[in-house]
């Protein structure tokens, strides 16, 4: 990769898993970052590269010459956004759909313009892909020289935010006939045994987290091969970065029980007044009783007790059936396309079009299986 620099900073292409990485440095950029993003910190990005057969991704970071302060960093891969067209991408996955870059508060406007130019790479497009677009770490990218941006892809998802708006959203969320239904449903589960919610940080989440793997496992997730425990790569993935967080205190287990029965976790990483709501499982035989339902409304009565708490990213699909309804919030997320050179708009109109035209194929695959469903 070409150098690219300024008169105070440089741009480096690491190896995420090189042993002689700093990890003070990009560590400490996590914890300071304009917008918490747990999932490009060391602590989780390691342990998922590592055995999700991560070689190939590289840490772009910006750093200063002199103190080797890292000022924006975030992993970069190339794979494809639609049908054939591969691009540089940063490395948000479905365990980690989240792209925001790591940027330091104070850095300058040449940082994002640096960061952009060199995560584009040779074939000069970049997509960030699951951007919180009104972020300010988004805002910096958008407002960066040197590249033309377009933004694509834009849905919103569930949030809830902190504060009297939060305390509007969870009154809205439980109130009138669903404030009763889910009280009436909470007291016939405890016909199962006395039920109690509670949650776990620090080294009894660890430990928590193996009693969710099994539940997650005996329901549709393992049915399916989709739990984290389905594969031994996954799971060793998801204890190493699970224990890393917890080991920093980033990590919190909300559970609810029936007795000495539990019937539903829900694992939260949390950054500096954000939480992030990773992943959820429950007791299938206790379906009836919405389970998985009443843990996120106290999840959500939980997060408004947290001193300087702002923002519960669910991290869900857009229009997720079950968690909508509940955190009332939304998230507008979008990509962020970038491109550089003469042919920028050449390069994103192509990539655009290849989104497209896997979209096209995807509904029309949609539309024959739901024919021959009904036929």
């Amino acid at each position: 990769m070409d150098s690219l620099e300024s008169p105070e900073l440089e741009v480096c292409c690491l190896k995420p898993l090189d042993g002689a990485l700093p990890l003070d440095a990009w560590q400490g950029l996590s914890e300071v970052s304009l917008d918490p993003n747990p999932f490009f910190s060391p602590s989780f990005l390691r342990p998922l590269l590592k055995e999700m057969n991560g070689e190939s991704v590289r840490l772009i970071a910006v750093r200063n010459k002199t103190t080797g302060e890292w000022r924006m960093a975030a992993p970069v891969g190339r794979r494809r956004l639609g049908l054939a067209l591969p691009v540089q991408t940063a490395w948000a996955t479905d365990y980690s759909p989240l792209g925001t870059p790591l940027l330091h508060p104070e850095a300058g406007p040449e940082t994002p313009e640096l960061f952009l130019k060199a995560a584009a790479g040779p074939g000069k497009v970049l997509a960030v892909p699951y951007l919180p677009l009104t972020s300010e770490t988004a805002q910096r990218m958008l407002e960066a020289g040197g590249g033309r941006i377009v933004v694509t892809a834009q849905s919103e998802r569930a949030c809830h935010t902190g504060g009297r708006q939060g305390e509007e959203q969870f009154k809205t969320a439980f109130s009138g006939k669903r404030r009763k239904e889910m009280n009436r449903l909470l007291r016939r589960l405890g016909e199962h045994g006395e039920t109690r919610f509670e949650s776990l940080q620090g080294a009894s989440a660890r430990e928590g987290f193996e009693t969710f793997l099994d539940l997650e496992a005996a329901g549709w997730k393992g049915r399916s091969g989709t739990a984290l425990k389905s594969r031994p790569e996954t799971a060793a993935f998801a204890r190493q970065a699970i224990a890393n967080s917890a080991e920093r205190n980033a990590l919190r287990i909300d559970r609810l029980w029936a007795g000495d029965k539990l019937v539903a976790a829900l694992v939260l990483f949390s950054e500096r007044g954000s939480v992030f709501a990773w992943k959820i499982a429950f007791d299938e035989d206790y379906a009836r009783y919405s389970p998985g339902a009443q843990l996120v409304l106290e999840t959500f009565r939980k997060n408004l007790e947290i001193p300087g708490f702002s923002l519960a990213d669910s991290l869900a699909i857009p229009g997720h059936s079950m968690i909508e309804p509940l955190w009332r919030g939304r998230l507008e997320t979008g990509m962020l396309l970038v491109a550089f050179g003469a042919a920028a708009k050449l390069r994103q109109d192509l990539c655009l079009a290849d989104m497209a035209a896997e979209r096209f194929l995807r509904s029309a695959a949609r539309s024959l299986r739901d024919r021959l469903k009904t036929a």
